[in-house]
């Protein structure tokens, strides 16, 4: 049987509640705060509740409350305070502190009952769902730990390398053909469609991860094959068609191949974030051949990237409150800086 442990310093109100409560449960009493904790430090495992006065002599309930929170035993035994007030402060400062909830003086037995059998399997289900938590933490440490070793074996190979070199030829490929059609613009337009390139190559842990997501054993082909942002590049533009425009551009050189191509601009995502991706089939000159290899081009305005850098962090930050509500903030930013975009290009075809 689950124990409660009740705690009065008035003899009849131990009596009343063991009365009602011996017949589900084992009851266990003490007389004042002191004894209780006395009882608790050796057998805070097995008690699952503790109904609790607030007033008594030598340590009041509010005592007692806070050397359960101090130990971490407030997290597992479900507290239950036994009063005669209504007092809507110290119901608030109770439940601040920690307490589940009340019973009220005189005593109910179906009331009494069914909130100790309530807050006893609350916690119950709450206790089991923290134990899964851990459980799913330690396993994705470990899977993350799996993960990091390959990826570090995976770095020793020279194939794997030499693949990495690929792409960053391939980088190197599309920055160059990128630039020169920068300087054209700088030329014939006096203007450039765009303000800066970032480039990045995923990292071995992300490899490994991803192709372990997919489902593909991680080998050089199955990286080759199934992965298209090994090689990625962000363009940053001034104004959304300056991002139609030089997507062309880069889609009619004619040794480029466009694989795929997802408008995220025209058709935003849910959560409001735009950008144009485009998966490029990608020439590379080596010393005895060229070959192809894939890589993904995103093309943003300057605002489009500050919201997606913003909203990136934001959404990797763990414990915060009102989700849903940053969620439409951020969607409503999102709508906001889009309209800005074509506003300050309506300036600027204005000002032409």
């Amino acid at each position: 049987m689950q124990k409660i442990l009740v705690v009065d310093d008035a003899e009849v109100n131990r009596e009343i509640l063991r009365v009602m409560l011996e017949e589900d449960y084992d009851v266990i009493m003490t007389a004042d705060g002191e004894e209780a904790l006395s009882v608790l430090k050796g057998r805070q495992d097995d008690i699952s509740a503790l109904l609790l006065d607030l007033h008594m002599p030598k340590m009041d309930g509010f005592a007692v409350i806070s050397d359960l929170k101090e130990h971490g035993w407030l997290q597992k035994i479900a507290v239950l305070i036994i009063s005669s007030e209504h007092a809507i402060e110290v119901e608030n400062k109770c439940l601040e502190m920690g307490v589940f909830d009340f019973i009220h003086k005189p005593f109910e037995t179906s009331i009494v009952k069914n909130r100790v059998r309530n807050a006893m399997e609350l916690f119950a289900y709450k206790n089991q769902l923290e134990q899964k938590l851990e459980e799913q933490e330690e396993t994705l440490e470990k899977q993350h730990k799996i993960i990091e070793m390959q990826a570090k074996k995976l770095r020793e190979t020279e194939p794997f390398n030499r693949l990495m070199m690929e792409y960053r030829a391939a980088i190197m490929e599309v920055e160059t053909r990128l630039k020169v059609l920068n300087e054209e613009f700088s030329q014939v337009y006096n203007r450039n469609p765009f303000e800066s390139i970032k480039s990045r190559l995923k990292t071995p842990t992300s490899i490994y991860a991803k192709m372990a997501y997919k489902g593909y054993p991680v080998t050089v082909e199955n990286i080759r094959d199934h992965l298209t942002d090994v090689a990625g590049l962000r363009v940053i533009c001034s104004f959304p068609d300056d991002i139609y425009r030089l997507a062309d551009l880069l889609i009619k050189q004619d040794d480029f191949i466009l694989l795929r191509k997802k408008d995220y601009i025209r058709n935003p995502k849910e959560n409001g974030y735009r950008s144009l991706h485009l998966i490029l089939s990608v020439p590379i000159f080596l010393s005895n051949e060229k070959k192809y290899m894939k890589a993904e081009v995103q093309f943003r305005t300057i605002a489009m990237d500050f919201w997606a850098s913003l909203e990136h962090k934001l959404k990797y930050k763990k414990d915060i409150e009102s989700t849903e509500e940053i969620e439409r903030q951020l969607r409503a930013c999102a709508d906001s800086i889009e309209a800005l975009d074509y506003q300050m290009q309506d300036i600027r075809d204005k000002i032409k």
